[in-house]
């Protein structure tokens, strides 16, 4: 009765234990990466007043005119970009959803580094193609060369997400670089997933898109601005792949129709708002942590993004720790969700700073 691809996927694992947290008292959450701040007043009254004013209908499929142009006037100051493709998607999902519909054919390879954003397996197995898994263990650097030791003739696509959900890793400029040639030497198409690059927290941000032409930029507001609710984010690309942004847009007049109406508007005043509070604060939540984990665990200090991905103390296996660490009421993510290992763990440290406390003593505790 049901369709093959439903048997290709599982429910996220991410979703199961953040399930769990509504079944246990008080537990302290590291499963969930949603902000721990509300969407600033400003932009709130900006949905309200779209929504007051009658702005609730269908905008074009590509998305509100104000906020596309907006956004490829960003696009061009900051990467140089002389004629920017925009698309205003629900969410960076739904951006990637409407990429990978567009590229990816039965048989087709997508380069993903390993750790790696769940989505991407899920949603290249639902349309016949080929994940090629890159280990980036244990410093979760950009894999280069393990990049070009796994093109083939059925490469289609390169992954690249920075900063990085699961482990907070920010690509080096150098690495990027070397990518950005690898691909267009082989002409093979680089997905950017770029919707932690408000949250570095040791030096400016570089995206992909500064280095490589071929390439489809996904951004987003979710994350940023506590808009995680609201699904909205946008697709962009330079002319040399205006034409897939293209096929987005008719993709998405068949799916998604268009992103939310009011959350536009919105999303207008959102590109001049400031985050630099948030970011301070998400960086001491950060260094908190790495100093209470430090010695007991092998722990990366992510450079970005808000999580931590940890490795086990001896040969238990993460699928084990996490059951312990869950019966003490800490919630955390086993890393075969995100990966093709085993052996870590990922925390969020988008929560209070006393739940960081209260969690930080138990993990110790624990090993």
């Amino acid at each position: 009765m049901l369709a093959e691809r439903t048997k290709m996927i599982d429910s996220s694992g991410i979703r199961k234990v953040f399930a769990l947290a509504g079944q246990l008292d008080d537990p302290v959450d590291f499963s969930i990466g949603q902000p721990d701040f509300d969407v600033p007043q400003e932009l709130k009254d900006k949905a309200i007043e779209a929504i007051r004013s009658g702005q609730n209908k269908y905008t074009q499929t590509a998305g509100n005119g104000v906020l596309k142009q907006k956004v490829a006037g960003r696009l061009r100051a900051e990467l140089g970009w002389q004629k920017p493709e925009v698309l205003i998607t629900s969410g960076v999902s739904g951006g990637l959803l409407l990429a990978f519909m567009s590229l990816v054919d039965p048989g087709d390879e997508v380069i993903v580094p390993d750790p790696y954003f769940v989505i991407y397996k899920h949603l290249v197995n639902m349309l016949g193609g080929k994940c090629v898994f890159v280990d980036s263990y244990p410093d979760f650097e950009l894999p280069v060369q393990k990049i070009c030791e796994a093109i083939t003739e059925r490469t289609k696509l390169i992954l690249v997400n920075s900063p990085c959900n699961p482990t907070g890793a920010v690509y080096a400029r150098e690495q990027m670089t070397r990518l950005a040639k690898i691909a267009d030497d082989n002409n093979i198409i680089v997905i950017s997933d770029e919707i932690y690059k408000k949250f570095c927290y040791d030096g400016e941000y570089s995206s992909m898109a500064c280095f490589c032409d071929n390439i489809i930029l996904l951004r987003g507001f979710s994350k940023s601005y506590a808009m995680t609710g609201w699904r909205l984010g946008f697709a962009a690309a330079n002319e040399k792949l205006n034409d897939v942004i293209e096929q987005m847009i008719k993709i998405q007049q068949y799916t998604f129709v268009c992103a939310p109406a009011p959350f536009q508007q919105a999303a207008i005043n959102a590109l001049d708002y400031g985050v630099k509070d948030y970011v301070d604060i998400y960086r001491n939540k950060r260094n908190f942590i790495y100093d209470g984990l430090k010695g007991r665990f092998d722990i990366v200090r992510p450079a970005g993004a808000f999580y931590f991905f940890v490795k086990v103390p001896g040969s238990e296996g993460a699928a084990e720790f996490v059951k312990r660490a869950i019966a003490e009421n800490v919630l955390i993510i086993p890393g075969n969700v995100f990966s093709e290992r085993d052996t870590h763990f990922r925390i969020s440290f988008a929560t209070s700073d006393e739940k960081i406390r209260q969690g930080v003593e138990i993990l110790r505790r624990l090993v």
